[in-house]
């Protein structure tokens, strides 16, 4: 069966100059897609270690550095984007000392890999930091504030995507220990919190990108979205997790999911993903977080089960047309909860889906074109939306195809 990709594809007139402005004329070049428009993420936790070193700032072995580098040079070899972790508890465990260093490091890493970042979160009641509960709740507010315009100012350029708030529907409820973000959400309500934390971060970033994101697929998260647009919130992406460690969504539920988040007209971003290739978590957890195992295998026909639905479920949402990005959420196994949820192994090895996603959005999902200019210099360009360059007789040329503009001039420098 054809899929319809042309949303994702993009056509140009370009006409190919001479460095002398004259027409590079009956030329042949090659026209070579270098990354895509569309976010293929990891979550890229690792960098922080790679490039900043451990907590505090001493160095790393040259063996662990050697792994970690080897790891994120597969993961990042297609993928193009990264979310980088910003957990209040571990970001700053000590009031007023942030671990800015750290992670200006492993962003500038990502940056000039030409990887694009998100920060998460900016506001979650999980992994809080425990000094804020020193603090009455008007004082907590005003912190929490203070920090999403300290963060998203520092780090302005180099990452101007964030998820914002994380997890609202759960959070005036969650009971499973005090935090202090409960407890101002409990006072103040879920949407004025949201609107001082949306406010805060586009007003000191107003080119940001800033997504409310959530595991609940419910039909009360489709409410909260309602409330948040009614009271003139401005959200740029809706951010939709799935954590699958309990078996596959399936088909069905994943056109179910795209259909009832579509209809707020807001790009979806495919926030944190997880396909399990070993046992599946029992179906009577309630909480993820509750299945706690000290090893958690990765096994050769999981491995093969995973490939499979990785593949669909990337399939099913690149094709459709408000997706703007999927992330896989741990690259390597024995990540969060020890889950083989990677599409690498602890040793670095690939598994099945990591050859099928590579060859997804390196063969079938790009663009190689060989072709020639006119007697005008003129050429016709049609391939996936993203990064290029062209190679001719004078040198190379990069250059964007976005569906913007139907005609450019291109110029050897």
């Amino acid at each position: 069966m054809s899929v319809d990709l042309s949303h994702r594809k993009a056509a140009v007139r370009v006409r190919l100059l001479n460095k002398d402005g004259s027409p590079a004329a009956n030329q042949d070049i090659k026209i070579t897609q270098k990354s895509h428009q569309f976010l293929f993420g990891i979550g890229g936790f690792e960098g922080l270690e790679l490039a900043g070193g451990k907590p505090g700032g001493e160095a790393i072995s040259e063996e662990r550095k050697s792994y970690l580098k080897e790891k994120t040079d597969k993961l990042f070899a297609f993928n193009n984007y990264a979310t980088l972790p910003f957990y209040l508890g571990r970001y700053e465990p000590v009031e007023g000392k942030p671990d800015e260093a750290r992670l200006m490091a492993a962003a500038k890493w990502f940056t000039q890999r030409d990887v694009k970042l998100k920060g998460h979160p900016l506001c979650w009641h999980t992994v809080c930091a425990d000094w804020l509960m020193n603090y009455s709740n008007s004082e907590i507010m005003r912190k929490v504030i203070e920090r999403i315009e300290r963060d998203v100012s520092a780090f302005a350029g180099i990452i101007d995507t964030w998820d914002v708030i994380n997890e609202v529907v759960i959070m005036p409820i969650f009971n499973k220990y005090d935090n202090a973000i409960t407890r101002i959400c409990k006072e103040y309500g879920q949407i004025p919190l949201v609107k001082e934390v949306f406010g805060a971060a586009k007003r000191t970033n107003p080119n940001s990108v800033l997504l409310l994101n959530d595991f609940d697929m419910s039909k009360d998260y489709e409410i909260l979205i309602d409330k948040v647009l009614d009271a003139g919130i401005q959200v740029d992406v809706i951010g939709l997790q799935s954590h699958q460690h309990q078996g596959y969504w399936g088909k069905d539920k994943l056109y179910d999911v795209l259909e009832r988040f579509s209809r707020f007209g807001l790009p979806l971003h495919f926030t944190e993903n997880t396909i399990i290739s070993g046992d599946l978590m029992p179906a009577h957890i309630e909480d993820l977080n509750d299945w706690q195992v000290e090893s958690w295998p990765t096994n050769p026909e999981g491995e093969e089960r995973q490939k499979k639905e990785i593949t669909e479920m990337y399939e099913i949402l690149f094709s459709h047309p408000k997706v703007q990005a999927i992330t896989t959420w741990s690259g390597c196994d024995d990540a969060w909860l020890h889950a083989p949820a990677g599409i690498l192994r602890t040793d670095n090895s690939e598994k099945p889906s990591y050859s099928a996603l590579k060859s997804k959005i390196e063969n079938e999902w790009h663009t190689d074109i060989t072709t020639h200019t006119d007697s005008n210099g003129f050429v016709n360009i049609e391939g996936f939306k993203g990064k290029y360059e062209l190679r001719g007789l004078n040198g190379n040329i990069t250059f964007n195809l976005n569906g913007k503009e139907k005609e450019m001039e291109l110029k050897y420098g």
